[in-house]
C-alpha cells in the first residue's frame, strides 16, 4: 500500500519558490489499477517522479510504501518499475535481446536457461512473442510501450508508474495498454499508477486522481467523478474544472470527498510475501560492467554508418597524411669542411643547406601535428556524443539500480579500443610508409594518449551537456583550438603559451612525439625550424596522463549527476 499524506513540492529554496504541488493525499493497495488526469501543466508527471523520488525541488509531506516512510528508506531499485514516456530501448537491438539486457542489469544469480524462460514469459505476458527477433527501430509506439512494460517486470516489481505511456498512441493501441496494465495489477498484484491526458475508457481504472494546477481537485472510484463534477460525461472534467479555481476545488474535495474514496482493503498474504527481488540480489559492477560492454559492442556492429565512418577514419586519415612523406624524408647534404671554397660558394651552398633544412623541419613537424590533430579530431568523434545521445536510456537504468561505475568503465573499454585501433594504426602506417625517424614505441605511446586524453575529455563533456547536438559541436570546437594553440605552426607570445599550453593537448602529444628524434639529426633540423619550446618527454606523457584522468574524473562525475526530464 501507498499513502501520499500532504505531499508538495517546492522549486528554489525558501518560501519564495513556486510550488508544484500542493497539499495532495491519496492512498493505494497492491492489485489497484489508478490513473492520475488533469489538463496539461497540471503536475501529473510531477506527482509520479515525486513518488519516485526523482522530481527536482523540494518535498514536503509524507509518503508511505508498505508503511515505510519513503523519505528515510527510498524504494530499493527492484521494489518499483518506472516506464517514461520516451523509448528505453536501444534501436539496433531485437526486442528479446532488450529485455534480456534488462533483465542481466537488473537481477543477480539467474541461470542463462532462467532468463530464457523469463524473458519469453514477459514477451508472451505484454504480447510481443512473436515480435521477439525484431528490431526495436521498426516497432510501433504501442509496441515499443509493450516492450518498456516488459523491461520493467524482469525483477517483479510491487509497483509500477507509468508516465503516459498512452499518450500519442492511437485509439486502439490506447485500449490494448490500458487492457494490459489493468491485468498487470490485478492478476500480478501489484499497483500500477498511470499518468493520462486522455479521458477515455476511465472505467477501466480502479481509482482516478484528478489534480488541478498541482492541487487535489478528486481521488476516487471513476464511476462517482461525473455525478461529484456534477457534469453528464467525464470527458467534460477539464471544461468543468476551468469554472473555478484550484484551491475551491481542493478545500471541495477535502470537506465533501470522504464518499467518492475507494474501498479500504487488508493487506493480503499475497501482498505482503509478493515475489519482489530483495537488494542483495540485485547485480554488482563486474554483472553489469560485462553486460554494458556486450551492449556497447553489439550496437556498434550493427550500426552500419558507425562502421564505415569507422573504416573511413582508421583507414583514410593516415593515407591523408602520408601524401606529403610519400617520397620519404629528403637526405640534407653536409655542408663542406675545409678552405678549397670560395666565399660565395660557401656563402650558396649554406644558403641552399638551411633552405633544404628548413622544408625538412617543417615537413617533419607538421607530418607529427597533422597526426596530432587527425587523431584529436577522431577521439571527438568517439565520444563527443557518446552518453549525451543516450541519457535518458541512462538516467532510466541509474534509476532501476545501474552502477554509473560500471556504465563509465563499459565506456572506458570500448573507446579504449577505439583509441588503440586508431592510434596504432596511424602511427605504423606513417612510420612505415613515410620512412619516418625516430622510436616507434615511444611515438605510438604518445599518438594513443593524444587520442584518449581527446576522448576522455569530449566524454567528460558528454556527460555534462543536454544534447548529443550540444555536446558534438563543443567537441569539434575543442579540436578547433588544439592547431593554432598548440604553438607547432606560429610561436604564441611567450605569457600567452605559458598560460594555454597545459591546456592543449595537442601539444604535448607534438612536443613528446619530436623527442623520440633527440637521437637524429633530424631532432636539430626540426628545432632550427620551430619557434616553440619542445617539453621534456616525461613531462608530456605526465601532462597527458592528467588530461587523461581528469576527463575520465569529470565523466564520472557527469554520470552520477541526475537530469531526468
Amino acid at each position: 500500500m501507498i499513502s501520499l499524506e500532504n505531499i508538495s513540492l517546492q522549486l528554489g529554496v525558501g518560501e519564495e519558490g513556486p510550488r508544484l504541488l500542493r497539499d495532495v493525499s491519496a492512498e493505494f493497495s497492491r492489485g489497484h489499477f489508478v490513473a492520475i488526469i488533469g489538463p496539461s501543466g497540471c503536475g501529473k508527471s510531477t506527482l509520479l517522479k515525486t513518488i519516485a523520488g526523482i522530481a527536482p525541488g523540494t518535498v514536503h509531506g509524507t509518503i508511505r510504501w508498505d508503511g515505510r516512510d519513503l523519505a528515510q528508506e527510498d524504494f530499493q531499485a527492484s521494489e518499483f518499475g518506472y516506464v517514461p514516456q520516451f523509448s528505453i530501448a536501444y534501436d539496433e537491438l531485437t526486442v528479446e535481446e532488450s529485455v534480456d539486457y534488462s533483465a542481466r542489469l537488473r537481477v543477480a544469480r539467474q541461470s542463462s536457461q532462467a532468463r530464457r524462460e523469463m524473458v519469453t514469459r514477459l514477451l508472451r505476458e505484454v504480447g510481443l512473442e512473436e515480435f521477439r527477433e525484431r528490431r526495436v527501430s521498426v516497432l510501433s509506439g504501442g509496441q515499443k510501450r509493450r516492450l518498456a512494460l516488459a523491461m520493467e517486470l524482469v525483477s517483479s516489481p510491487p509497483i509500477l508508474l507509468c508516465d503516459e505511456v498512452t499518450s500519442g498512441l492511437d485509439p486502439q493501441s490506447e485500449e490494448e495498454i490500458v487492457a494490459l496494465l489493468s491485468r498487470l495489477a490485478h492478476e500480478g498484484n501489484r499497483l500500477v499508477i498511470s499518468v493520462t491526458h486522455s479521458l477515455k475508457g476511465l472505467e477501466n481504472y480502479d481509482s482516478i486522481v484528478v489534480l488541478f494546477r498541482g492541487m487535489l481537485a478528486y481521488a476516487g472510484q471513476p464511476g462517482l467523478l461525473a455525478r461529484y463534477f456534477s457534469i453528464e460525461d467525464p470527458s467534460l472534467v477539464y471544461l468543468r474544472l476551468a469554472q473555478a479555481s484550484q484551491e475551491s476545488w481542493h478545500q471541495s474535495w477535502r470537506e465533501y470527498g470522504a464518499s467518492h474514496l475507494p474501498p479500504a482493503r487488508a493487506a493480503t498474504t499475497a501482498e505482503a510475501g509478493h515475489p519482489s527481488l530483495t537488494e542483495s540480489s540485485h547485480p554488482g559492477f563486474l554483472q553489469q560492467f560485462v553486460t554494458l560492454l556486450e551492449r556497447r559492442v553489439r550496437i556498434f556492429l550493427r550500426s552500419h554508418a558507425q562502421l564505415w565512418l569507422q573504416a573511413g577514419l582508421v583507414f583514410g586519415f593516415p593515407v591523408l597524411v602520408s601524401v606529403f612523406g610519400l617520397s620519404g624524408l629528403p637526405q640534407i647534404k653536409n655542408l663542406s669542411v675545409g678552405l678549397n671554397l670560395n666565399v660565395v660558394q660557401q656563402l650558396t651552398e649554406a644558403h641552399e643547406f638551411l633552405i633544404q633544412a628548413s622544408k625538412v623541419g617543417s615537413l617533419i613537424s607538421g607530418i607529427v601535428m597533422f597526426e596530432v590533430v587527425l587523431l584529436t579530431l577522431m577521439g571527438a568523434n568517439n565520444s563527443g556524443r557518446e552518453i549525451a545521445s543516450e541519457r535518458p536510456i541512462l538516467e532510466k537504468e541509474k534509476l532501476s539500480g545501474l552502477n554509473p561505475l560500471a556504465y563509465l568503465g563499459s565506456k572506458v573499454v570500448f573507446l579504449g579500443m577505439l583509441s588503440l585501433i586508431q592510434s596504432l594504426w596511424m602511427g605504423i602506417f606513417i612510420h612505415f610508409s613515410c620512412s619516418f625517424p625516430g622510436e616507434l614505441r615511444t611515438q605510438l605511446l604518445f599518438l594513443f594518449l593524444v587520442n584518449a586524453a581527446m576522448t576522455s575529455i569530449c566524454l567528460a563533456i558528454s556527460s555534462f551537456l543536454a544534447s548529443a547536438e550540444q555536446a558534438s559541436l563543443a567537441s569539434i570546437y575543442l579540436v578547433g583550438f588544439q592547431l593554432p594553440l598548440s604553438g607547432a605552426v606560429l610561436s604564441l607570445p611567450e605569457w600567452l603559451g605559458t598560460l594555454v599550453r597545459p591546456l592543449v593537448i595537442a601539444y604535448w602529444s607534438w612536443s613528446g612525439n619530436l623527442q623520440t628524434l633527440r637521437d637524429e639529426r633530424y631532432y636539430d633540423i626540426v628545432g632550427m625550424v620551430i619557434q616553440t619550446t619542445l617539453s621534456p618527454t616525461n613531462l608530456c606523457l605526465f601532462v597527458l596522463l592528467v588530461h587523461v584522468t581528469v576527463g575520465l574524473v569529470m565523466a564520472y562525475l557527469g554520470c552520477r549527476r541526475t537530469c531526468m526530464a
